[in-house]
């Protein structure tokens, strides 16, 4: 049996161990659990996700420090993920009614139309790394709303933290086998998406998942899937006074999270004269942001990323975009040999000839001049991905045709790329998903509607095209 091993990146340490699952055994579990749970009273459903976010409240500061250490994201950040966590229960409560609520339709006569949502059955929930617990929480509890169960796999870099949500889940009192725990690697996953007994797939992670995801389910429509995947995002910074503060969004667009969130900017695109002070700016702040264990004091701005094979990663993405032309303005550096601490890499990249359209999850900023608002846009949405862009500066026409013309499913003004409402949906287009956002619109992937005629009793003639009886 496989072992999966948790490793803190901040410090080395081991945080947790157990064993890979059986996909097969735990979507049977489910199947099982189903018809029961899915027949509860939609009150009953939501009585168990509210005794589940008061649980997960109650021990919200145990959930942020198991956040921190599994991921090596500063107490702070921590503290936000697990009060996500719980106004996510509320919020989806508030969606399930408003996107599929139960109504009456306009009908014939001595008749009635409805339309109610169906659950479709057991689905899949595959969890990232970067919010092992916001991100999948926000699948599961719609799903369960709906009156569907779960199979979750976390991911097998935060196992614990997954661990955590699924116990709190149980303890709430759902019944047994109504959300299921697979810990595992990309073996148990593909095993689990395999299982021709699922009837959906909620995936956040990167393109090249989401893609193989895509192709392996083309022959079956009868599985919903939704996929969450990455972004390569612009933030153009263009004719504004207050340079500091354009500084300042572009660093917290880029660098919080160590730069491991799907929404952060990866590119910034500048306006040619702007470029001296802002890069100027950019890198002033940069070089002060504090990086260190997620306990320490003073907090640090950002943490590691997740562990030495990503950091090598990282700096080897750096190292080849200077190779093949880009010039430097702050070196990526690893600051200790042997834990995934990485320095901001700020790096501009004007005058490659070919730049890769990729998404480096992590401290990676790269800068783009351009000397017209349309070559902005143009580069903006020089992209397959489309999550995220913001524009900093500028005036409210330019930003009416930044936002008619930006090809994402985010588009902000004098705001970060990052920080999206979970009262609003989430969700990009291109490599950045297939059209099912999620967070307020995860109902409209958990249910599908049904559309029914009714009347009292059996009445029906034909009025038209019948011979005359003999």
């Amino acid at each position: 049996m496989t072992e999966i091993v948790s490793i803190e990146p901040a410090t080395g340490a081991t945080l947790w161990k157990g064993n890979a699952g059986d996909a097969d055994a735990a979507v049977a579990k489910a199947r099982k659990a189903w018809p029961t749970w899915a027949a509860l009273p939609l009150t009953k459903r939501i009585e168990a996700v509210r005794r589940y976010a008061n649980r997960i409240r109650t021990n919200s500061e145990q959930l942020a420090e198991l956040i921190a250490r599994e991921t090596g994201k500063p107490i702070w950040e921590s503290r936000t993920e697990a009060e996500a966590v719980i106004k996510k229960v509320d919020i989806s409560v508030k969606a399930y009614a408003e996107r599929t609520s139960q109504r009456q339709l306009s009908s014939q006569p001595n008749m009635r139309a409805a339309m109610r949502h169906k659950p479709h059955g057991v689905l899949a929930v595959l969890g990232p790394y970067n919010f092992p617990a916001h991100l999948p929480n926000g699948h599961i509890v719609p799903a369960l709303i709906a009156g569907n169960v779960v199979v979750f796999k976390p991911s097998e870099k935060t196992p614990a933290v997954g661990q955590f949500l699924v116990d709190a889940l149980a303890k709430s009192g759902l019944p047994d086998g109504v959300v299921n725990i697979l810990h595992g690697g990309p073996e148990v996953g593909k095993k689990l998406t395999a299982n021709q007994d699922i009837d959906g797939v909620l995936f956040t992670g990167s393109a090249q998942t989401g893609i193989a995801l895509n192709r392996q389910f083309a022959a079956r429509p009868d599985v919903i899937l939704a996929l969450e995947m990455g972004g390569n995002n612009p933030i153009i910074v263009w004719d504004t006074d207050d340079i500091h503060s354009a500084a300042v969004l572009v660093v917290q667009s880029a660098f919080l999270s160590a730069g491991q969130r799907c929404s952060a900017a990866s590119r910034m695109i500048v306006k040619d004269e702007l470029y001296d002070r802002v890069v100027k700016e950019v890198k002033r702040i940069s070089d002060r942001l504090i990086i260190d264990e997620p306990f320490s004091k003073p907090a640090p701005f950002m943490g590691p990323v997740i562990d030495n094979d990503v950091a090598d990663g990282l700096t080897e993405s750096f190292l080849a975009l200077m190779s093949h032309g880009g010039r430097p303005i702050k070196h990526m550096a690893r600051p200790i040999d042997d834990r995934p601490f990485l320095t901001p890499g700020i790096i501009d990249v004007t005058d490659m000839e070919e730049r890769p359209d990729i998404e480096l999850f992590g401290p990676i900023l790269q800068i783009i001049r351009v000397e017209d608002f349309e070559a902005a846009i143009a580069e903006a949405n020089n992209t397959r991905y489309g999550l995220s862009a913001a524009l900093i500066g500028g005036s409210a026409m330019q930003y009416d045709q930044f936002w008619s013309n930006s090809r994402a499913g985010i588009v902000n003004w004098n705001k970060m790329t990052v920080g999206a409402s979970s009262e609003a949906p989430f969700g990009g287009i291109g490599l950045s998903g297939n059209h099912r956002p999620s967070a307020y619109y995860a109902a409209d992937y958990c249910a599908y509607p049904v559309v029914s005629m009714e009347a009292e009793q059996t009445r029906a003639s034909i009025g038209v095209g019948l011979k005359d009886e003999e």
